[in-house]
């Protein structure tokens, strides 16, 4: 009967965890799966929690930092960013006038919906911007002086 229970609070914490989306009731789940184990093998219960206790503070201390290592941004970390970050600080061409209500920018060769971040700014069609943010799928754009007319849309 122990060892059903510990499975049902195994599982019960991995479920949680796609709510949660922390790792750590990840590190607790497998620690009442390994627990279920012990108690199947016949450990007393007070091994039991013990077990749980042993296992759980070692998941936690030796897989934290490692999750945490790999959490971190590209920017903190000196990576290639890739994804958001990637798309944050590149060039966009403007394909459709943009203001503070609609418009649109192809970004690295994708079309996005875009937002003037500046109320007084207005694009049109084929200026240079430069991608401020992402807000959701719409990209936050302001006029990058720097950038040139040129029809490459690739990220400097």
């Amino acid at each position: 009967m122990e060892p059903l229970l510990w499975i049902v609070l195994g599982v019960v914490l991995l479920v949680a965890e796609v709510f949660t989306t922390t790792l750590i009731l990840l590190m607790f789940g497998v620690a009442a799966l390994v627990t279920a184990g012990a108690a199947a093998l016949g450990a007393p219960p007070l091994a039991q929690v013990l077990v749980f206790a042993l296992v759980s503070a070692l998941s936690v201390v030796a897989v934290r930092p490692v999750i945490r290592r790999h959490r971190r941004s590209a920017l903190e970390s000196g990576e290639r960013p890739f994804g958001v970050e990637a798309i944050e600080g590149s060039d966009a061409l403007v394909l459709e006038q943009v203001d503070t209500a609609h418009g649109s920018v192809k970004i690295e060769g994708e079309v996005w919906s875009a937002r003037s971040y500046d109320a007084g700014q207005v694009f049109l069609p084929g200026e240079r911007v430069r991608v401020i943010e992402l807000k959701g799928v719409t990209a936050m754009v302001w006029r990058d002086d720097s950038s040139t007319g040129a029809s490459s849309d690739t990220k400097r």
